[in-house]
């Protein structure tokens, strides 16, 4: 996720080290805390592998700030991620926001609708959190467990919006 967001934040414009934390804060803060000692190393080895690259400009008022951007690797790298995204970022809902929040850099309506088709058919699956042997346990399963239907109502909802902005968002890429 970290990687991805760095990537995509960088693909809209350079930025500075204390920007693109704020800014990948702002995206996944609510789910893992940035960190210095996470954004930094990551940001090095990233750096190490080509994909992004640092120019040291004049601060106004203090030291010189270092601006990072990508490099066509890294760009690269960015398109590939989007256009053929691991399972984990189509089934975990954190890592799908991440991947949701840059798929319009693909510029391509055909593989935006690709990566779309997966997310429908991955939650139009049968599903549960709660399994007897191999049948789905579903919200009436707990009649005495307001906790448990209130974990299903939620998730059917939040479901069934989903699979219908899917919907909606494929008919108009033409998918």
């Amino acid at each position: 996720m970290l990687e991805l967001a760095i990537l995509g934040f960088l693909n809209e414009a350079p930025l500075h080290g204390y920007e693109l934390r704020k800014r990948v804060a702002a995206l996944t803060g609510h789910v893992r805390p940035i960190a210095d000692g996470t954004l930094y190393p990551a940001i090095k080895r990233m750096e190490q592998a080509g994909l992004l690259c640092r120019d040291i400009q004049a601060g106004q008022r203090a030291a010189p700030r270092h601006v990072l951007s990508l490099t066509e690797a890294g760009r690269s790298e960015l398109l590939r991620r989007l256009s053929s995204p691991d399972d984990l970022f189509i089934s975990d809902e954190n890592r799908w926001f991440t991947l949701l929040a840059f798929l319009r850099q693909l510029h391509e309506p055909a593989v935006q609708a690709t990566v779309l088709r997966r997310r429908l058919v991955f939650l139009t699956e049968p599903a549960s959190f709660f399994w007897d042997g191999d049948r789905p346990l579903r919200e009436k399963d707990f009649p005495d467990d307001p906790f448990r239907q209130g974990l299903f109502r939620i998730a059917t909802a939040t479901s069934r919006t989903e699979i219908r902005w899917l919907r909606e968002t494929l008919a108009a890429l033409g998918g």
